[in-house]
């Protein structure tokens, strides 16, 4: 009989080697009491494991201190592999390059005017990669994968990309396909809002919280969301589209078809069109939040409504799925508490009042890295523990 069925102690213990990996890879270091509280190993399982991992250049261990006692804390080897991220964003083009030890070793971004076709973008990607790898002393055979953001729904079934109102030209092409092609590495792609909500889970707002939502608030209204420390995407790929909950059926026409959803009333063009009269000139979001902590009143009001609007979102969010949290992101969220003490007053008002009371609203800590970071984050959580072994 093979030693390796299922069931059998070899099987059982590669499980347990994998269990701890997965633990440590996703959240960068842990202490060996983390790992055992984290996997339901015993410490001395883990320790065995530290041990083993440590011996084969797995991983590296090093003293700490955590609660005031001594510590020792584990994570992976940085040599273990390199991943990469890539966003693509409304007006940017953002690469990152780390390892599985969780640093950033090279990143950068650059303008993207929304007009370019998919195919300037992918060769200006492509050159980025390269040169980002170049800079950090990387061959691409070192790559393990490469995680895509992009600004629209990914179709399960076929990868292709959906209908987008932030690259309209890009519609239907196959980004990971086209990037995998170009780089000769694997592609992992999803939107930006899921990576939002990867990076802030993994590097920021979200760390050590099993659940919670990243609603990103820009030129549109996206949402990841996260359920036992994984990204929910729903079978189509469209969990989490809170921008068109219906807040008004005799609203204003939304792009999806369907009147009155939250991004009409929230959505970058439908509050700039409000400010635009006393406001000559081209606004952005990023100036009319600067206005509005400048004293602006206009500015305040018009992100203040925004908050309320977005807060009857949350609220629904709340009473289906009952996160811990709700980090907010993208442009509105740089607005600080103009905009989140007006999402909290709606919470308190249409939420279960048991659900509100769990629930925490706090801006990102990520700022416009928070997609990039994802990407990285992706890579890890898909990539499984036999290339790391």
């Amino acid at each position: 009989m093979s030693t390796d069925t299922p069931g059998s102690q070899s099987s059982l213990h590669r499980a347990n080697l994998e269990r701890v990996l997965r633990a440590v890879r996703m959240a960068g270091s842990l202490t060996q009491a983390e790992i055992a509280r984290g996997t339901g190993l015993s410490a001395a399982t883990v320790s065995n494991i530290v041990r083993e991992l440590k011996e084969s250049g797995t991983v590296v261990v090093a003293d700490t201190s955590s609660g005031g006692r001594r510590a020792r804390s584990v994570s992976l080897s940085g040599d273990a592999g390199i991943v990469v991220g890539v966003d693509f964003g409304h007006t940017h083009l953002r690469v990152a390059v780390g390892n599985l030890a969780h640093r950033v070793l090279a990143e950068e971004s650059e303008p993207l005017d929304v007009d370019v076709s998919a195919q300037q973008g992918f060769d200006r990607a492509e050159r980025m990669v390269e040169r980002l790898l170049s800079q950090a002393g990387f061959p691409a055979d070192k790559v393990i994968g490469v995680g895509l953001g992009v600004p629209g729904p990914i179709d399960v079934e076929t990868g292709a990309l959906g209908s987008t109102a932030i690259l309209p030209g890009w519609t239907g092409v196959m980004p990971g396909q086209e990037l995998s092609g170009r780089l000769g590495m694997p592609v992992h792609v999803d939107n930006d809002a899921n990576l939002g909500a990867l990076g802030e889970l993994v590097w920021g707002a979200g760390r050590g919280l099993g659940d919670l939502a990243y609603i990103k608030v820009a030129s549109g209204v996206g949402s990841g969301l996260v359920i036992n420390s994984q990204i929910y995407r729903g079978p189509g790929g469209t969990a989490g589209e809170i921008g068109h909950i219906t807040l008004d059926e005799a609203g204003p026409v939304c792009r999806c078809g369907n009147r009155g959803c939250l991004e009409t009333f929230v959505g970058s063009r439908y509050l700039l069109n409000l400010l635009n009269a006393n406001h000559p000139g081209e606004l952005t979001l990023g100036r009319v939040v600067q206005l509005a902590q400048q004293g602006d009143l206009g500015c305040r009001r018009v992100i203040a409504d925004a908050g309320r609007q977005i807060g009857m979102g949350v609220a629904t969010l709340c009473n289906l799925l009952n996160p811990r949290r709700v980090i907010l992101g993208g442009d509105l969220a740089e607005a600080g508490e103009l905009v989140l003490s007006p999402i909290r007053d709606s919470v308190a008002r249409y939420a279960i009042p048991s659900a509100a009371r769990q629930l925490s609203v706090v801006p990102g800590t990520l700022g416009g890295r928070a997609e990039v970071l994802g990407a990285l984050a992706l890579v890890m959580s898909e990539m499984g523990e036999s290339g790391v072994l």
